[in-house]
């Protein structure tokens, strides 16, 4: 890796290169596997613009000396333009720029992916993150020190999805009996119906959980308004995405007029929409998802935009298993503005065939010390799956 790109994006990966015991011969990365898979959830995951499913793909990357690193993707067609598809189609160009590289080259090698395609953030998200770990092996430390370690746990929300207002409010309370302290809520329909949403969920739980919405695009700009003023009353610490993600103005329109602090989730993807949020002054923070930034270095990218900005973040989540949802967490665990984090979709899952990763302890999430991601694929569980022809 150039030491200027090695600098402005991971100070400890020039070290980390200098400091492994690996030969550049024995580093470069040797082939790649895919491996789509559907994860069951005890629930539907419905949001205004849709049902979120699990339909990932697996990434298991290798070195000539036989290491591997673990990467995922979770695509969700509404928002990103991916699916698991199109994801396993891109994997057959991708590995050609992937095969041969010096693990530590991660820069080069992210810029060559987005040359390729300007799409399918899903499955570079995932072969990144699979080279990550690997870095993160041959240097004998967690990826999130070499990103430059900021703190080692945090605190995740778990999310309550669409249903009508009592459901909703039961399944928050539900989420606070569990040891959460912060529920997020989606909303996006009427306003008065998601008024009523809110307010029987404060009723239901109580005065000191915290609560955050997230409207995924389903308010005009004039129905937004109507609906944070109502919905301000129940003490909400914010709310993502209240209109449409192209509707730059009336974000605005809305952050001009809402009591509440508005965040941008669907509108921001890249560095470059980070950059349009500030000009624009249309929102307050950020929500940063892998799965949309296409990985860890544009993730951190746009983690920098915002801190020079003086504007704070929260990491989130598609439906991801905790593969990539330990990804996301190393990289919370990098960001001094970084101060939110919903990394909560496994909590639903029918099964979860991670051994080791992030481990939840009463709604903290605890990123591992050991080198990598620090995570493993359950053996038996990966036996079950079939590799897609590359």
């Amino acid at each position: 890796m150039a030491p200027t790109l090695a600098g402005a994006m991971a100070p400890a990966l020039a070290e980390a290169q200098a400091t492994s015991t690996a030969s550049p011969k024995q580093a470069r990365i040797a082939d790649l596997e895919v491996f789509p898979f559907t994860m069951q959830s005890k629930e539907v995951f419905r949001i205004s613009i849709g049902t979120l499913t699990a339909e990932n793909v697996l990434v298991r990357v290798r070195t000539e000396d036989g290491m591997w690193g673990w990467g995922e993707s979770s695509p969700f067609s509404a928002v990103t333009g991916d699916t698991q598809a199109t994801n396993l189609a891109a994997s057959k160009m991708l590995a050609g720029i992937v095969k041969g590289k010096d693990p530590f080259d991660l820069a080069q090698i992210v810029a060559e992916m987005d040359a390729a395609t300007t799409g399918e953030p899903g499955i570079k998200a995932a072969l990144e993150m699979a080279i990550w770990d690997i870095c993160g092996k041959l240097a004998n430390r967690p990826v999130r020190c070499l990103l430059g370690n900021y703190r080692n746990s945090f605190e995740t929300d778990l999310t309550v999805y669409l249903d009508n207002p009592q459901v909703m409010a039961e399944k928050a309370l539900s989420v606070v009996n569990r040891g959460f302290k912060c529920v997020k809520v989606k909303l996006g329909e009427t306003p008065g119906v998601d008024i009523e949403r809110i307010r029987r969920v404060r009723e239901k739980i109580g005065k000191e959980p915290r609560i955050r919405i997230d409207a995924n695009q389903g308010w005009s700009p004039n129905d937004a308004v109507r609906a944070l003023k109502g919905i301000d009353a129940y003490d909400v610490q914010f709310c993502e995405q209240p209109v449409r993600y192209w509707d730059w103005e009336g974000l605005r329109f809305v952050r001009e007029r809402s009591p509440i602090a508005i965040m941008a989730d669907e509108s921001v993807h890249s560095p470059h929409d980070a950059i349009t949020a500030v000009r624009r002054d249309a929102v307050d923070m950020i929500n940063i998802k892998l799965m949309k930034t296409g990985g860890i270095l544009q993730a951190v990218r746009v983690a920098h935009i915002a801190d020079a900005a003086g504007m704070n973040c929260m990491l989130g989540c598609m439906n991801e298993t905790r593969v990539a949802l330990t990804a996301a967490a190393h990289v919370v665990c990098s960001q001094r503005n970084v101060l939110w984090a919903d990394l909560d979709a496994f909590n639903e899952h029918n099964i979860d065939p991670v051994i080791g990763g992030m481990q939840l302890k009463e709604g903290v999430l605890h990123a591992p010390d050991t080198p990598g991601l620090g995570l493993e694929i359950d053996p038996d569980w990966l036996k079950t799956l079939r590799p897609a022809a590359l």
